[in-house]
């Protein structure tokens, strides 16, 4: 792969883009000459995001999207086509974590997590999917699950559900939509910093965990740069159905 891929010729819509990986993704992708539909519930935020990539010189639009709500996401694709043409790259992004122990777990908060993890995500993925196989065009499409797919930790039962299922649910579209010339990956990450969880690597017990990674550090967001860049370009048009992991040897640890 190129050390600069271009992007240019690909439309990416990115979910979860009001903050945290979502915006960074972004940043990444616009970096790279992508133009990118900017989605979340959160329209004040993305469209904040916007304007930022569009001062660098880079197309950028924010749409409304709740990937809860089938109507919405279909409203926010449909827009996204008349804006900048059809979705040609997915970064399936948007997520929630409810830490809660298994007995403390009512049905609400289970499928709420489940819905936007899993459900939500399936969702856009589908309605790219069935824009990019009836524009004939190839697409990718990339979830973002984590190292809690293969692996769990006390208080976060539905999460762990919810992104191993989505890792399943990546190799089942993959060998689906392979038909289609649409590849369908998922990255991974281990801990990553962001603003929600800084405070919380920098106490005891968030120093703990640091050293039970291999590397000895959490992630930074430009640690999944190489992922991202390699799903969304031409560099990876020989993979589809696999799942990347970025986590420092983590899971070859004890989570």
């Amino acid at each position: 792969m190129p050390s600069t891929p271009d992007l240019s010729d690909r439309t990416v819509l990115i979910t979860g883009a009001s903050g945290g990986l979502g915006a960074h993704f972004a940043r990444t992708l616009a970096r790279h000459g992508a133009p990118v539909v900017l989605t979340a519930r959160r329209v004040e935020r993305i469209e904040a995001l916007a304007e930022e990539i569009q001062s660098s010189g880079a197309r950028a639009v924010a749409v409304a999207m709740d990937v809860t709500d089938l109507e919405s996401v279909r409203s926010a694709f449909a827009d996204a086509e008349r804006l900048l043409g059809t979705v040609t790259v997915l970064v399936n992004n948007s997520g929630i974590a409810d830490p809660v122990g298994v007995l403390e777990c009512d049905d609400e908060r289970w499928n709420a997590v489940i819905d936007t993890n899993l459900s939500g995500a399936f969702r856009v993925a589908r309605e790219a999917a069935r824009r990019m196989a009836a524009a004939r065009v190839p697409g990718s499409i990339i979830n973002i699950t984590s190292i809690l797919a293969d692996g769990v930790i006390v208080g976060l039962s539905s999460y762990a559900a919810s992104k191993a299922g989505l890792k399943h649910l990546t190799a089942a579209m993959a060998l689906e939509l392979a038909r289609h010339q649409i590849r369908v990956n998922a990255i991974a990450p281990g801990y990553i910093e962001t603003d929600m969880n800084r405070d919380f690597f920098a106490s005891d017990a968030g120093l703990a965990l640091i050293k039970r990674i291999p590397q000895r550090r959490i992630g930074q967001p430009a640690d999944l740069d190489g992922a991202l860049l390699l799903l969304a370009s031409d560099a990876s048009d020989f993979m589809t159905g696999s799942t990347l992991l970025v986590d420092g040897g983590h899971l070859v640890s004890a989570l």
